[in-house]
């Protein structure tokens, strides 16, 4: 009975553990909470929303190998900061000025198609291919783009994750431009949005120093190194830019229409779906607030579990002097962790270590916690050669719990070749609609099978610097186009972007991982606990 009661005791303070980081109903989490309270369960730390009594103390990962707390980062390197080129330019802040942008960049391009049309015709220019593509073209619209930021980047990111077969090499080529090429809003903006946000007088009320040029800047806003004025702590802060929030909408309708001019997408390509799935981030991602919730509860997530304490850090959050378009966050010194100097100076030993790493990561957002960042962008992940800091978190996304089994399951099949298990869940999750040709429903699933190859290796070490996952997709990718009956369900967007970045660091650092057993560790440990939380779940909703 001892033993019983204790046993029962751990399943409940486990399950406990996910009712606190997941959106589930509130009556599961009552009744949870009655049964630990009447098993006499008491939390040992209450600094945290989220106990140090978490399912990574039930769950050890490291069966067959060293264990997290006798492993860790020992890499020297030069983590001085390295400010990117960046260049000042004004915002369009208004939704009206936003639309007269878009259609400036729209008419400036016809005027070089007709130029170009015309240069050909009287024998002035002997360039062949289309003359919409041509270099001062290309230059118009980089140019442009990247003035209007926000929802212009937004989409060419999500665009950008697309295999290579998919795109067009001329859209590839803007799309890289456009976000190789950094412009921050000028001293004048930044302090009309500052003074808006945080009050006239809001340098001399809150830093004590705050650099007026960003070292960073990106798709939503800009980052600047300041020092807060009440405790002393060098802070990263990020602004984000006027006038891309409320101008969502408009910009999204802007572009694609754009797109759909310029003919630079290929049949087949479910651009309205991508335009929504980007319409629904922008908006969770223009929400500075929301992303200070989800960096706070990182933050604990990583902090209380055994597999990634002694390697990932988060940065601390100062609510008080953040708001909706201001984040301030905890500055920590790092290296991009895709940095090309940095990855020549590894290891393999160290190499193999990340991606091992990030691996664990992945799969305990998706399947652990349900929340997962899905911004794979190596500038997101910052190594000093100790940790590796995460510190964007705009991308989170939250996952039902059907979804995630259902989806874990899905991986399953695949990685163990089973056509009908693949198929029929396939058509649950709303990969496919059932109604597809044969070729179809293989070309699906064989790019399924493709993705789940890295576990399917029988616990044999995979090596992601020879990997042809790529290769084998993109076989199937223009019959895929062809004959899809509907887009994908929106939460793959997220997901595979997540997943394609995790594979793209790897096959970079050249890592060689059992990523089989790490894989089916975490299967036969979640897969049942998920179950039983959809049951407890679809039961209070009865």
């Amino acid at each position: 009975r001892s033993v019983g009661s204790k046993l029962l005791r751990n399943k409940a303070k486990e399950l406990d553990f996910y009712y606190k980081t997941s959106s589930i109903p509130t009556a599961v989490s009552t009744s949870l909470k009655s049964l630990t309270n009447n098993l006499d369960f008491k939390k040992k730390n209450n600094e945290s929303k989220i106990t140090k009594t978490n399912l990574s103390e039930f769950n050890s990962t490291e069966q067959n190998s060293t264990t997290a707390a006798q492993e860790s980062f020992n890499v020297k390197i030069d983590a001085e900061e390295i400010r990117p080129n960046l260049k000042s330019t004004a915002i369009p802040s208004s939704r009206i000025g936003r639309i007269i942008s878009y259609g400036n960049i729209a008419s400036s391009v016809g005027v070089g198609i007709f130029a170009e049309a015309t240069k050909r015709i009287i024998g002035l220019s002997d360039k062949k291919g289309s003359t919409l593509m041509t270099e001062s073209n290309v230059t118009r619209i980089v140019d442009g783009l990247t003035r209007m930021r926000g929802a212009a980047l937004k989409l060419g990111q999500m665009l950008s994750i697309q295999d290579e077969s998919i795109l067009t090499p001329e859209l590839e080529a803007i799309l890289l431009k456009v976000q190789n090429k950094a412009n921050y809003m000028p001293d004048s903006q930044l302090e009309k949005v500052m003074r808006k946000e945080l009050g006239e007088d809001w340098e001399e009320k809150h830093f004590s120093s705050f650099d007026r040029v960003p070292i960073a800047a990106a798709s939503l806003g800009q980052v600047h190194i300041a020092t807060t004025k009440a405790d002393n702590v060098k802070v990263a802060v990020k602004v984000q830019y006027p006038g891309v929030a409320s101008s969502i909408d408009s910009d999204l309708d802007n572009l694609r229409s754009l797109l759909v001019f310029s003919n630079l997408l290929p049949k087949g390509l479910y651009l309205d779906s991508t335009i929504k799935a980007a319409r629904v981030e922008l908006s969770l991602e223009c929400d500075y607030e929301r992303e200070l919730k989800y960096m706070d509860k990182f933050h604990d997530l990583v902090k209380y579990n055994k597999n990634l304490n002694n390697f990932f850090y988060v940065p601390k959050t100062f609510k008080s002097i953040s708001t909706k378009r201001v984040l301030v966050s905890e500055f920590k010194k790092g290296i991009s962790i895709g940095n090309i100097n940095l990855i020549k100076n590894l290891s393999q030993k160290d190499k193999n270590l990340i991606g091992d790493k990030f691996l664990k990561l992945s799969l305990s957002e998706l399947f652990e916690f349900k929340l997962m960042q899905t911004d794979p962008n190596f500038s997101n992940f910052l190594f000093d050669g100790k940790l590796i800091y995460l510190i964007d978190f705009g991308a989170t996304r939250n996952y039902s719990t059907k979804f995630i089994l259902n989806y874990f399951r899905l991986l399953n099949f695949a990685r163990k070749k089973d056509v009908d298990g693949c198929f029929n869940l396939s058509k649950e999750l709303g990969f496919l609609t059932g109604f597809e040709s044969e070729a179809m429903k293989n070309a699906h699933i064989n790019s399924l099978i493709a993705l789940a190859e890295p576990f399917s290796s029988n616990h044999q070490i995979f090596d992601f610097t020879h990997q042809d996952i790529t290769t084998k997709v993109k076989a199937d990718i223009p019959l895929m186009l062809r004959e899809r009956l509907s887009p994908p369900p929106v939460e793959s967007y997220s997901i595979h972007r997540k997943l394609s970045g995790l594979f793209l660091l790897c096959s970079k650092l050249g890592s060689q991982i059992e990523c089989s057993r790490i894989f089916d560790e975490y299967f036969e440990k979640f897969e049942k606990l998920l179950e039983e939380q959809l049951l407890l779940e679809e039961k209070s909703i009865i």
